[in-house]
């Protein structure tokens, strides 16, 4: 039973990784509202995965905040782990969008992309930070066969 144990590094590296990810959701939904972009191809697509990575990462904070606080059941380990399996699979797909943004977009607005694509890559290294803290107490995130999304800077 993990009772006593101190969950602040699960949730402090949690809500560091929806902070980040409050920045994608703020810049690329900006790109709807410029004439521009808001064509832009790929960011609806990058959206379908952004909004539920976006819910299980609350999820997952709110599971890490009661643990934190002493409440305690296996379902709440359940669901936390399972959270942060369910993020990272969104967040591949939210990668695989953003680099289609990025190759649609004009030169000018390619900058802003990355941009985007560093606080993406924010978000999952924090949320590694938060699933490696929770590996060192001994529960481990199923992975589902997910393998790391690879990061290629063009």
């Amino acid at each position: 039973m993990l009772t006593g144990y101190n969950w602040s590094q699960v949730l402090d590296n949690l809500q560091r990784s929806l902070f980040a990810e409050q920045m994608v959701c703020s810049m690329s939904t900006q790109l709807f509202h410029i004439p521009r972009t808001q064509d832009l191809e790929g960011n609806p697509e990058m959206h379908q995965h952004l909004v539920p990575a976006s819910y299980h990462r609350v999820t997952a904070i709110g599971s890490a905040q009661r643990l934190q606080h002493g409440e305690y059941h296996e379902s709440i380990i359940k669901t936390l782990s399972s959270c942060i399996q369910n993020a990272k699979m969104e967040d591949r797909g939210v990668m695989e969008w953003l680099y289609v943004m990025k190759e649609a977009a004009d030169s000018d607005v390619k900058p802003y992309i990355e941009t985007i694509i560093y606080w993406q890559e924010l978000t999952q290294y924090k949320l590694a930070l938060a699933e490696h803290a929770l590996n060192q107490i001994g529960i481990y995130v199923e992975n589902a066969g997910l393998s790391p999304t690879p990061y290629v800077r063009s």
